[in-house]
């Protein structure tokens, strides 16, 4: 069984950053793409970004490209999603989720985490 936690979220100023950790149990995280959804009030999820296994290809919503920055240190199983210059429109629950390789498409992949709330104020 695979275990994804998402961790970092909270409450930030518009302008401000804040650094997203999606970490895994029952799983090495090395050998998978990692991508980053969003779900905003309302609205439906939405893909942010994605890294592949070796962390050589990234991709990226036009909506956070410049601001946003995914990266993942294979020896501590971990990835990260920098989150710089943080609009208000950025306020959502991020899920980070675990598939074969990085795409952009949610159903490609296999596993999820419960998300981690992100608000930011403006």
């Amino acid at each position: 069984q695979v275990q994804v936690v998402e961790s970092g979220g909270g409450l930030v100023q518009a302008g401000g950053s804040l650094r997203l950790s999606c970490a895994a149990s029952g799983r090495t995280l090395r050998n998978y793409g990692i991508g980053w959804f969003r779900r905003a009030p309302g609205k439906e999820r939405e893909f942010v970004s994605a890294i592949s296994s070796s962390g050589g290809t990234t991709y990226y919503a036009d909506s956070v490209k410049g601001r946003f920055t995914t990266s993942r240190d294979n020896a501590k199983n971990t990835v990260y999603l920098q989150m710089n210059s943080l609009k208000s429109e950025d306020t959502a629950v991020y899920y980070c989720a675990v598939g074969l390789g990085a795409a952009t498409k949610d159903s490609l992949y296999d596993y999820w985490g419960q998300g981690t709330q992100v608000t930011v104020s403006s």
